[in-house]
């Protein structure tokens, strides 16, 4: 196995290539080790793929059993693992950045920390809170003795407040305050994602598989993204023919669903049994 500063160089080096980069999401052990049996060069985690897993929703799942969680997927591969922390499981700077140490402690190179409250009524933090918890997670993140890349992401979009200026300047201020990496799920469209590239100076990362996400790598490359994420969208496809499949078998009694299914000869070969 790699060292964590091997990884952490390596993660480091693919945001500086001039094209973009697939970091998929894998929710479980299994799912880790498929992706990089596949060949990808990085995994990102996902929370709302962890919950769904173990029957729950996005954000109810706590920090101890969310670090639980990563340590596994970290030790499943040999490949940089950047997590997604949610909000960093507290309000405060201090808690975010206990939960960066915590993170880094797992063999982690990588980790995001959003800017949501995860509250309905008030589901941004204030701009100036928002910018002490960034700083605070940096501070930690750059002073580990490896590389190690936060990602702070502004969660506008994905709370129902489509504002692309307001982004932009939380973009620009968690960068100021050191983040590594820079993100703004829920972006759809094209233009709107050149723009925040063209607005910041740090690689930033877009997610596909939303509803409306759906532009290819070749194009995100040319936009001057440097990474692509999928969240919990490999989850929900998998949960989707589970669910299809499951119907069928409770309406019509029929199993048409195992044509489509992977050969048993063929997982069992990629898990190396």
């Amino acid at each position: 196995m790699r060292t964590q500063a091997e990884k952490g160089n390596e993660f480091r080096a693919l945001h500086e290539r001039n094209r973009a980069f697939i970091i998929p999401n894998p929710w479980d052990i299994g799912t880790a080790r498929l992706l990089m049996q596949l060949g990808f060069e990085a995994l990102a985690t996902t929370s709302a793929g962890y919950a769904f897993s173990v029957g729950q929703r996005d954000n109810t799942i706590g920090r101890d059993q969310m670090m639980a969680h990563v340590s596994a997927i970290v030790a499943a591969t040999d490949l940089p693992v950047s997590a997604d922390l949610e909000n960093g499981f507290g309000d405060s700077p201090e808690i975010v950045a206990e939960t960066i140490r915590l993170a880094a402690a797992t063999g982690l190179v990588g980790a995001s920390i959003e800017d949501t409250t995860a509250r309905p009524g008030d589901p941004i933090y204030e701009h100036g809170l928002a910018i002490e918890r960034i700083r605070a997670a940096a501070e930690v993140a750059h002073g580990l003795p490896f590389p190690f890349l936060l990602t702070a992401r502004a969660e506008n979009y994905l709370v129902g407040r489509p504002d692309l200026k307001d982004t932009i300047k939380r973009l620009q201020t968690y960068q100021e305050a050191g983040a590594d990496v820079l993100y703004a799920p829920g972006l759809t469209d094209q233009e709107d994602i050149a723009t925040v590239v063209r607005s910041v100076d740090r690689p930033v990362n877009v997610v596909m598989g939303l509803q409306g996400a759906q532009l290819s790598l070749a194009t995100l490359s040319e936009l001057g993204v440097k990474r692509v994420s999928v969240g919990s969208a490999l989850a929900r496809a998998a949960l989707g023919a589970f669910l299809r499949a499951a119907q069928e078998m409770h309406d019509h009694g029929t199993f048409t669903f195992a044509t489509e299914a992977v050969s048993f000869r063929d997982i069992s070969a990629m898990f190396g049994v």
